[in-house]
């Protein structure tokens, strides 16, 4: 017995570190298209001068919304898959998909065929979120569960810190590794170094045990469908989970994610700010998850997303309003800014598992934060022809950061789960 219970420890363990792996690279994966896509698309546009960021802005955001309904529909499917072989399998193929297809993007010749390969990759994107917080809700104790949910809402986040490490790494270096692949620019290379996760296949693979509710609950009933989510019980959860998720993905996407390629067109980038930016972004979108998953599990989880609507509405519209100059102030607003906002993504995980029972718990987590994607999609197609008609990244996200009004009437509506077991 007490060597089952050591291997069930070593088992739990391992399943965190791959899922807390695989949303890190998952946000390596999405902080990499902020950085390199603005450099990109100038490179395959041949856009230069005052009006290039009019010229590349709809395509910028076009490209933002290919991956964000890319990401919704993985999330169905690969949730789907979960809930049918099993959270592990699957996930060994949503993280090869993003992986193999990022690594392509640094091989591209035209505009078309960066949002194809981005769409492609974001389909084991949007799947991996889900099966990972699966797993980890199922085979980790409910007392665990909050401060697990923070970490996996703070790994994204060291992926985007990791993307701005990538970037000074390769500036510094940029002469010996553009020689060395036959003078590749700095944007290719960031592409190429996103092929890096598939490596993570092989540990979950081998290391990582399928979640036993996940088997009990296979094994005693039919097979889970996409449609079980819209049943009359559960149709409720669904709508209003969807509609958290998108919002808080809306207002990540469509504003606060257009921070990088504003510093760069602040400063010209020649000193590397944006990849300084988005690393101390990133620290603050770390810390400020965790807190929040366990602030949700101290009060509760409907007074939590309440308060961080309002403080993001807040720290957003300072620091668009205000539009402080390149320094001390603008990396510490940016922090706040990426860490308030990036605290839904530890919110998220704690209470999307607890909405759904086991047999298609990966399927409704899957469906409601990615779906709400397709909603950030809208928002980054109306911020890239709003940044088209202002020419002005802080107006534009001034504007888009209100949509956290509509998260306090949403959250009024939802049910509270705090001190509940999983449905089953």
């Amino acid at each position: 017995m007490a060597a089952a219970q050591e291997q069930d420890g070593k088992g739990r363990t391992m399943a965190l570190v791959a899922a807390f792996l695989g949303w890190m690279f998952d946000g390596l994966e999405m902080g990499l298209f902020p950085l390199a896509g603005r450099p990109a698309l100038k490179e395959l546009m041949n856009a230069a001068g005052p009006d290039a960021d009019k010229i590349i802005g709809p395509w910028f955001g076009g490209i933002i919304a290919a991956f964000l309904i890319g990401a919704a529909a993985g999330g169905v499917l690969f949730g789907w898959l979960g809930d049918r072989v099993g959270r592990v399998k699957a996930m060994v193929w949503a993280v090869a998909t993003y992986s193999i297809f990022s690594g392509l993007c640094g091989f591209v010749t035209a505009p078309w065929q960066l949002g194809v390969l981005r769409f492609i990759a974001s389909l084991g994107m949007g799947g991996e979120w889900a099966l990972g917080v699966s797993l980890i809700s199922e085979i980790w104790p409910a007392k665990s569960r909050p401060l697990l949910s923070g970490l996996i809402g703070a790994a994204a986040n060291v992926g985007f810190f990791l993307v701005g490490v990538v970037q000074l790494l390769l500036s510094r270096y940029s002469q010996t590794l553009s020689h060395a692949f036959h003078d590749a620019p700095t944007w290719r290379l960031l592409f190429i170094a996103g092929a890096v996760p598939a490596l993570l296949t092989f540990v979950i693979r081998v290391f990582v045990p399928e979640s036993e509710k996940w088997k009990a609950a296979a094994s005693s009933g039919p097979k889970p469908t996409v449609a079980d989510i819209f049943t009359p019980s559960i149709r409720r959860f669904t709508l209003l989970g969807a509609s958290l998720a998108g919002i808080a993905l809306l207002g990540t996407w469509a504003s606060v994610q257009w921070i990088p390629p504003w510093v760069i067109k602040m400063t010209g980038n020649a000193k590397n700010e944006a990849a300084w930016t988005q690393m101390f972004a990133a620290l603050g979108a770390v810390v400020l998850p965790l807190i929040c998953a366990l602030l949700a599990e101290r009060f509760n989880r409907r007074s939590t997303y309440a308060a961080l609507c309002i403080m993001s509405i807040a720290i957003c519209e300072v620091l668009f309003l205000v539009k402080p100059a390149f320094g001390f102030w603008f990396l510490v607003l940016s922090t706040l800014a990426n860490g308030i906002t990036g605290s839904f993504y530890g919110w998220l995980p704690l209470y999307l598992p607890e909405l759904f029972p086991t047999r298609i718990r990966a399927t409704g987590s899957g469906f409601c934060f990615n779906i709400g994607r397709v909603m950030a999609a809208a928002g980054s197609l109306a911020s890239g022809s709003l940044l088209a008609v202002f020419g002005d990244y802080a107006r534009t996200g001034s504007i888009i950061c209100l949509i956290y009004l509509a998260g306090l009437a949403v959250i009024s509506a939802c049910p509270e789960t705090k001190g509940k077991p999983l449905p089953d």
